[in-house]
């Protein structure tokens, strides 16, 4: 339980009708999740308005509103505070709910069209077995010690956010590294959050449906190195052509990494295979499980904010070396048949075309390489015809099917793809809409020692069809099918 007028710290008040001083059980933005002397944050969502279910609210239990309109409502006993931004206020008053955790611990952000995930995942693993206990706030899940939540969101609402760092700090631990999306940078779910650091690993075509503009998508990951304070660092990637921009207004000491340039943190990949690289990381050599240019980019970036906490470099480069592929970030394993076959969630022009990349550089060009990859439905529409493109000039064989198809016609969607495939592409084209036939599919079509790789969904364990969810994970389903004793 908190005072009322506690949890309103600094928060942009234009008016507060009833007591201030009663006493807050809960949070809500969700009526429907409402507790007894709860209080209720009515922000108005993408496809909901919170206004609309005040009363519902009451009637669950809230003795106070947050909202940006006072409702005509008869109930003197609720207490009701106007703000300009209810999702904005709703940031703050979470970190003030649950005593402002995150100035308890090292919070690490993470943003970037790619890489975020990878990022987060390997600073995580590295960090704990090094012996720093530290927490995780990704996609695929969120982690701390031995307690294992489900991620709805790239980056979770606020209230979720502050209750995982509030047991993080409780539990001792001093690290948490968190993915930080643009969606969760726009719709001020890192509102009221101090971080100790940022890191920006790079950005391409994506989210345009939400962000209308790719002008608009980058200002909105900028904005959250613009909230960095002085005591916070600012990490950027160099061989993005925006990393520099990123940095430009930041209050954070600012650090570089790249690959091809002069930066305060530099990598060269010596040796790359399937099973590995060989790197230079600042003059010293060390092999990795990890494979391609972006896992190199990915791991520079690991030692780099190792290195600015402080964190011995021989100890981190060791720890490298015992990194492995983050859960559908560039999976492979090989069939009894010698097929090699990767699973990765790349579901970016820029991520598809930078794997197939990296596997066209490693690969001897004796073998076939097919790729089966689809686009999400009720999404960036722009990327489906790039994506075709880019599939069907850099790779031998091409499968086309459902990655999660929501909404829409997934013939359509894949419609949508090929209208960016060259007519002399046509050949190598396959449109196989359900994707589990699409991977059996695959099978039949390779010999010994060719490449699949099955792209898209990566880590994801289901498909999102027509409102529903239906269990579906890719590696288990592919090493069902090529594992398999004919």
């Amino acid at each position: 339980m908190k005072k009322l007028q506690d949890i309103l710290y600094k928060v942009p008040i234009e008016g507060i009708f009833g007591n201030p001083k009663i006493e807050i059980s809960s949070l809500s933005y969700d009526s429907r999740k409402i507790q007894q002397n709860g209080l209720f944050i009515a922000q108005k969502g993408i496809q909901l308005d919170g206004n609309k279910f005040i009363s519902e609210a009451i009637d669950k239990g809230a003795i106070a509103i947050v909202c940006e309109s006072i409702p005509d409502l008869p109930n003197k006993d609720i207490t009701f505070i106007l703000v300009h931004n209810a999702s904005k206020a709703l940031g703050i008053i979470s970190s003030n709910f649950y005593s402002n955790p995150s100035k308890e611990i090292n919070l690490v952000g993470v943003t970037g069209t790619n890489g975020k995930t990878s990022v987060v995942w390997l600073l995580h693993e590295l960090f704990s077995n090094l012996g720093y206990t530290s927490g995780l706030i990704s996609t695929v899940k969120v982690k701390f010690l031995n307690k294992e939540f489900k991620n709805k969101y790239t980056t979770p609402d606020p209230i979720s956010i502050n209750n995982y760092l509030r047991q993080m700090v409780d539990l001792g631990l001093k690290y948490c590294f968190m993915e930080v999306s643009s969606h969760g940078i726009s719709q001020n779910r890192i509102e009221g959050l101090e971080f100790s650091g940022g890191v920006f690993t790079n950005i391409s075509h994506d989210h345009l449906d939400y962000h209308g503009t790719f002008k608009n998508y980058r200002d909105v990951k900028k904005q959250f190195f613009d909230i960095l304070t002085k005591k916070a660092f600012a990490l950027t990637n160099l061989d993005d052509k925006n990393g520099l921009f990123m940095l430009q207004n930041t209050k954070a000491k600012k650090y570089s990494y790249s690959t091809k340039q002069d930066a305060d943190y530099k990598l060269k990949i010596l040796e790359c295979q399937f099973s590995g690289m060989l790197l230079k990381i600042q003059d010293k050599e060390v092999w990795t499980n990890l494979v391609g240019n972006f896992n190199s980019q990915n791991l520079l970036a690991v030692f780099a904010v190792a290195d600015i906490f402080n964190i011995p470099k021989l100890s981190t480069l060791k720890s490298i070396s015992r990194l492995k592929s983050v859960e559908g970030r560039f999976q492979t394993f090989i069939s009894k048949d010698d097929i090699t076959v990767i699973i990765d969630y790349a579901h970016t022009p820029d991520a598809l075309e930078k794997i197939i990349q990296t596997i066209n550089s490693i690969r001897t060009r004796n073998e076939t390489f097919i790729v089966l990859i689809g686009c999400g439905g009720n999404r960036d529409r722009e990327k489906r015809p790039v994506m075709g493109q880019i599939a069907s000039e850099l790779c031998d064989k091409v499968i086309f099917t459902s990655d999660n198809p929501r909404d829409e016609d997934p013939t359509k969607i894949i419609s949508e793809m090929m209208s960016g495939v060259a007519a002399e592409n046509f050949k190598k084209i396959l449109k196989i809409t359900i994707r589990k036939d699409a991977i059996t599919m695959a099978k039949k079509l390779v010999r010994q020692g060719d490449i699949v790789l099955i792209a898209g969904k990566g880590h994801e364990s289901y498909q999102e069809i027509k409102g529903n969810l239906y269990p579906f994970n890719d590696l288990k389903i592919a090493q069902q099918i090529f594992l398999k004793t004919d």
